[in-house]
């Protein structure tokens, strides 16, 4: 079991890693090897993704594949709250999709962290408004 500073810091690293883009390739560092991610909703990426190749690889592309990458995405971090092996971590995601609208939706992921690493994340959003900007059929 991980302790609320150790907790804390790894989740912190992760963030920074994502931000920086550092995060794809450092998926094993900081993910342990069946970890999940589950994203809840009904939109067509909602479900749970295992292990550190199933989000960096399934999960993570499928959003992507929504925004224009060529322009900036951030996640403005509001807060990181941590208690044992627990965090919870809430943000703004800015970012723009692929039909050039902006996308600002407010992010909360709560984290599970087992021996330094993340086991479990269950993340959170507006996914009507998701829905509306980034899965709309023309």
């Amino acid at each position: 079991m991980s302790t609320t500073a150790e907790t804390r810091t790894v989740i912190e690293n992760y963030i920074r890693a994502l931000q920086s883009g550092e995060a794809v390739d450092r998926r094993h560092e900081f993910f342990t090897e069946d970890a999940t991610w589950t994203l809840a909703g009904d939109l067509p990426t909602s479900g749970t993704w295992t292990g550190p190749d199933g989000i960096f690889h399934g999960f993570l592309p499928a959003m992507l594949e929504r925004f224009d990458t060529t322009q900036p995405m951030s996640q403005e971090v509001r807060a990181v709250l941590a208690d044992g092996d627990r965090a919870v971590a809430e943000w703004t995601t800015r970012a723009t999709t692929t039909a050039g609208e902006p996308y600002i939706n407010d992010v909360v992921i709560a984290f599970r962290v087992t021996n330094g690493r993340i086991a479990e994340a269950r993340e959170y959003f507006d996914t009507a408004y998701a829905r509306r900007l980034l899965f709309a059929t023309n």
